[in-house]
């Protein structure tokens, strides 16, 4: 069910509701499956009967409708992959957040200079330095996007509580790929140990020349931060197979926070993209 607070202009919404927001703004008529989503928002008083919208979304709305730049932070952790964001409009600045099992996302107005606060917010980054003598003192990993497969393919399958999960996450490792010592116990670590995937995405400019950044990222735990740099964002679908190279480089939460900030355009990348300054 839908949901808002007035008092700090913030919306809980599921992609259906965005919907019907998209038909009412080109004044259409919703679709018949998108008539229950309506009355919900009529319920709620964020819809009139007569199809007009609250005064309470014009913010939201407009910068829904012409976004200047669009964050989207896919991450991956324990509860499955999850998608937060944040769009960026001419007067006003939303961020969205996803919450495992819920249908509808939470939109809150934020202030354009904490862009960096929230994108790293949403990917839980620490600026705590990690212990240098984890994940056997390797830098970098390369092996196959197949290898690290069997690796996971290898620990699902693992039904024996009381199974040595390093000594099958290394059987699989080492029958998938050619690594070697100390790379191969790195991975093993790493695997073991992993927090969380994420993938933080920018994008402005018109559809037909729409410029993109993105940062792949692993969050070990006490293994620390590891810059997934191949495959290479942006990442197209169908791209990316078994035989693929992964690479792997150890990171810091500094240089993640510095990658994150070159994630956003500069003002004139954004004037040249059609935004006004």
């Amino acid at each position: 069910m839908p949901s808002f607070d007035s008092s700090r202009g913030r919306f809980k919404l599921a992609e259906r509701h965005l919907a019907v927001f998209a038909h009412l703004l080109d004044k259409e008529t919703p679709p018949a499956e998108l008539y229950h989503s309506l009355g919900e928002l009529q319920q709620i008083g964020l819809v009139g009967p007569e199809g007009e919208l609250s005064p309470l979304l014009r913010e939201f709305l407009t910068a829904l409708a012409r976004p200047l730049v669009l964050i989207q932070a896919e991450v991956t952790g324990q509860h499955g992959p999850l998608a937060h964001g944040v769009v960026v409009g001419q007067d006003a600045v939303f961020s969205h957040d996803a919450w495992p099992g819920d249908e509808e996302s939470e939109y809150v107005p934020i202030e354009p200079g904490t862009l960096v606060w929230e994108m790293a917010r949403k990917v839980k980054l620490r600026r705590g330095e990690r212990d240098a003598e984890h994940a056997a003192g390797v830098s970098g990993i390369t092996t196959t996007m197949g290898a690290l497969d069997a690796v996971f393919a290898a620990l699902e399958g693992v039904t024996d509580e009381a199974a040595d999960l390093r000594d099958v996450a290394r059987t699989a490792l080492s029958a998938a790929s050619d690594l070697a010592e100390p790379e191969l116990t790195a991975l093993v670590d790493l695997t073991l140990n992993l927090d969380s995937t994420w993938r933080m995405t920018t994008a402005w400019g018109a559809e037909d020349s729409q410029s993109v950044r993105s940062l792949a990222v692993w969050d070990c735990g006490q293994h620390g931060h590891w810059l997934r740099v191949q495959p290479e964002e942006p990442i197209q679908e169908g791209q990316v197979g078994p035989e693929s190279t992964l690479r792997l480089v150890r990171s810091s939460a500094g240089e993640v926070w510095d990658k994150l900030a070159d994630l956003l355009p500069e003002k004139d990348e954004l004037v040249g993209a059609g935004a006004t300054a």
